[in-house]
């Protein structure tokens, strides 16, 4: 194939038409499309994992809208390089012609001096913010930038998306097109490219580049065997992010901590980054230990605050001790279990009413209509406790957490039967 540009860049659709997926983002009287449609655009970030078309769509709004674009990338721009291009947005405007926008890359990566930077740009309009991220916002942008930015969520791609990218680049990429080319069966390209359109164009162009035959037949065998004879080329980075996070987790979850720490590793040399590990590890202490060992999520947040603080490479052996000390622990989901039956129980039974001797009743009008009435209160009891229904009526005696087998959640067994008997009898 004689272009230099890779297939994923010239395959970049620029009109809305064109944009594969994210209905819910641009379909039809959808709420971006709307915003779009609109022309007045507020600052907003991308939320999604990767190759799900983040950097596409902010390229295609600022053409649908006609305004100046520009770009910065978290990895490598600095504080200076932000005012840099606030300056040239602000040179930029005329009278009242709409703000430039400012599409910033991996926005997650920013330090907290480099995202205090533009709040002040965004706030006066001298840009219009579109960032976009693979991490939860919540977590990585600052409060004062994030309540000036709508968040809105890619969703990973469907299979009938990434079909769709494959026909279309076969029938429409002139290089793919001076190849006899034909797709038999398309699982393995899809389980390669993991739900990344990008990564999905550079599988299909690595296969047909490493295929001497003419025609090139495309099926499970044939791609599987060309990935693996060129696998350097396919995963450049040498790490496969989501099968090596995968295989951590349920290590700790398996309780092996030998192999916990070899994936660890893994996740170190190949480049990840130490906030991203601590996140996980705090997640997996109450998903997975929970009630077994309440100190595992002490332990865990120290680690995620620990990270924060040192950096590399000290942090790694933070996580290591993290890891060992979660792997070892006992393990129960219990916790886990109960705000899954709960939240279900909820979308089953609806919004029932709070009994009304469990409603706070701070007027004489709520007194009077029965707020409060009859509430007991555990601390003139004795034992500091007294036998009460506090679920509403239509689901009371509900069983919604159930203590596993381990001894910690054992000995709250026989405490809440003590208290409760037959209620709490399981």
């Amino acid at each position: 194939m004689s272009s230099n540009i890779p297939l994923a860049e010239r395959m970049r659709p620029q009109k809305l038409e064109d944009y594969v997926g994210q209905e819910h983002l641009i379909g039809e009287k959808s709420i971006l499309r709307n915003v779009i449609s609109s022309g007045s655009l507020p600052s907003f970030i991308l939320w999604g994992p990767p190759g799900v078309g983040k950097t596409t769509l902010a390229r295609i709004i600022a053409n649908h809208v006609n305004r100046p674009f520009y770009t910065l990338s978290a990895i490598n721009s600095g504080v200076k390089d932000i005012r840099e291009v606030i300056e040239k947005a602000q040179k930029s405007r005329f009278f009242d012609s709409p703000s430039p926008i400012l599409f910033i890359d991996e926005i997650h990566r920013f330090s907290k001096s480099q995202q205090d930077s533009l709040l002040a740009a965004v706030e006066q309009g001298i840009v219009t913010l579109i960032g976009a991220t693979t991490e939860n916002p919540s977590f990585e942008v600052i409060s004062p930038l994030l309540s000036r930015c709508q968040v809105y969520v890619l969703k990973p791609l469907e299979k009938s998306n990434l079909e769709e990218l494959l026909r279309r680049s076969l029938a429409e990429d002139f290089d793919l097109r001076t190849r006899t080319i034909e797709l038999r069966e398309t699982e393995a390209l899809l389980r390669f490219s993991g739900g990344d359109a990008r990564k999905l164009f550079n599988v299909l162009e690595l296969v047909v580049q490493s295929s001497p035959e003419d025609p090139v037949i495309l099926t499970n065998d044939s791609v599987t065997r060309r990935i693996q004879e060129n696998i350097a080329l396919y995963d450049k980075n040498g790490e496969l992010h989501y099968d090596i996070i995968s295989a951590f987790i349920k290590s700790l979850r398996g309780s092996d901590p030998n192999a916990a720490v070899y994936w660890l590793a893994r996740m170190i040399e190949g480049g990840e980054k130490p906030e991203f590990i601590a996140r996980r590890l705090l997640i997996f202490s109450s998903e997975d230990i929970g009630l077994a060992n309440p100190n595992a999520l002490l332990l865990a947040n120290a680690c995620f605050d620990a990270v924060h603080k040192i950096g590399w490479p000290e942090s790694r052996i933070i996580l290591s001790e993290a890891t060992v000390y979660l792997a070892t622990s006992p393990k129960s989901n219990s916790t886990y279990k109960a705000i899954s039956f709960a939240q279900d129980l909820i979308a089953k039974s609806g919004d029932l009413p709070v009994p009304l001797h469990l409603r706070n009743a701070p007027t004489k009008l709520m007194k009077d209509l029965g707020y409060g009435k009859d509430y007991q209160y555990p601390h003139d009891h004795p034992d500091r406790f007294v036998d009460d229904e506090y679920l509403p009526e239509k689901i009371k005696g509900t069983q919604i957490w159930s203590p596993a087998a381990n001894q910690k959640e054992q000995e709250i067994r026989e405490k809440m039967k003590k208290l409760w008997g037959k209620r709490y009898e399981y």
